[in-house]
């Protein structure tokens, strides 16, 4: 391995010097600095990460704490999309990332606490896990700089989409169309579905439309056979609903396999609206009535939060900061009123 004292002997400089040129220095003449870097370039060297971090306290690398009960990993489009936002805005910053074992199999059983510490990391990106787990609440109240996506936690910042009112937009788009009958298969209990349902709950009433108990159906993220048993439930139902919303836009496809097999056409017989704005569902027809959640944002909000934490500490202020999605209207959900008229 190329040292300093290698480069200072090639340059004919000390290795004071070569320090100097290597870390950006003023007090050294610019020609000097570019030869030194030129020779340093040519020689391979490239700094010693271990010295750097006694140095300057830091690794440079951010933990993410990642998992998700499918085991779609990456595959998962919507964490996908925020991950590598995250990502991209982390290495402009000069931060590496670098997941976190999420399963029980971690070197000598460690705990995610102590994961981290072997591994040196600035601080942790906590996207997708179960947040209730003991090792995740001993991880963000460690003195571990920690920013969470989508999940609330006392004292921790947060990056969250606006689940309230991307729900409320969402329905009140519906009501536009003319639907009275709305359905909902939610997710499984964490703090997004609760903010979503609360919301669904209030925006139905504010509009003065009933929904009845059976209208309402629990099926986990992404589980395509969940919304095929609800929805196959929803359209036997005497007064079946007009339109039927899905916990993502993923697990709409449980619920177009079931309307399809009962012969009817979307939005003709049925309406359907997801959630997310993942990008197949632009790609097959009729393009899929959703809320675009803004990944790029939430990703990159989240990286920028968590650095500030960790180069800023004293200045940088514990939050929640909400991002805000959009409808995208598709053409999942017929409109009732032109029927009518």
């Amino acid at each position: 391995m190329v040292s300093m004292k290698d480069i200072s002997a090639a340059c004919g400089v000390s290795v004071a010097t070569v320090s100097k040129a290597l870390n950006d220095h003023k007090d050294i003449g610019a020609e000097t600095k570019a030869h030194v870097r030129q020779i340093a370039k040519e020689m391979g060297y490239f700094p010693n990460s271990a010295a750097k971090v006694l140095k300057t306290k830091r690794s440079y690398n951010i933990g993410v704490l990642f998992s998700v009960d499918d085991h779609s990993g990456l595959t998962h489009e919507y964490f996908a999309q925020v991950l590598d936002s995250l990502k991209c805005t982390a290495e402009a910053r000069g931060y590496d990332i670098t997941f976190i074992n999420g399963s029980s199999v971690r070197p000598n059983k460690m705990s995610y606490l102590e994961h981290c510490r072997y591994r040196g990391f600035d601080g942790v990106v906590i996207a997708n896990t179960k947040f209730e787990h003991p090792e995740v609440f001993e991880l963000v109240r460690s003195d571990i700089p920690s920013v969470t996506i989508d999940h609330i936690f006392n004292n921790v910042s947060v990056v969250i989409s606006d689940n309230v009112k991307g729900m409320s937009d969402l329905l009140h788009y519906i009501y536009g169309k003319g639907h009275r009958k709305i359905a909902y298969i939610h997710g499984e209990d964490s703090s997004v579905t609760r903010s979503r349902l609360a919301s669904f709950y209030k925006t139905t009433a504010e509009l003065g439309i009933e929904v009845p108990d059976e209208y309402i159906g629990i099926a986990a993220y992404r589980d395509t056979k969940a919304t095929h048993i609800e929805t196959e439930r929803l359209l036997d139902l005497k007064n079946r609903p007009t339109c039927i919303l899905y916990p993502d836009d993923f697990a709409c496809f449980g619920g177009i396999n079931a309307i399809h097999e009962r012969g009817l056409k979307i939005p003709d017989d049925i309406s359907i609206a997801g959630y997310d704005g993942i990008r197949i569902g632009r790609h097959f027809e009729p393009q899929l009535t959703t809320v675009n959640q803004d990944t790029k944002r939430l990703g990159q909000l989240a990286a920028e939060k968590l650095i500030s934490l960790i180069e800023h500490p004293k200045m940088t202020i514990v939050e929640q900061i909400v991002v805000e999605g959009e409808v995208y209207p598709g053409s999942s959900v017929g409109n009732l009123i032109s029927q009518q008229q």
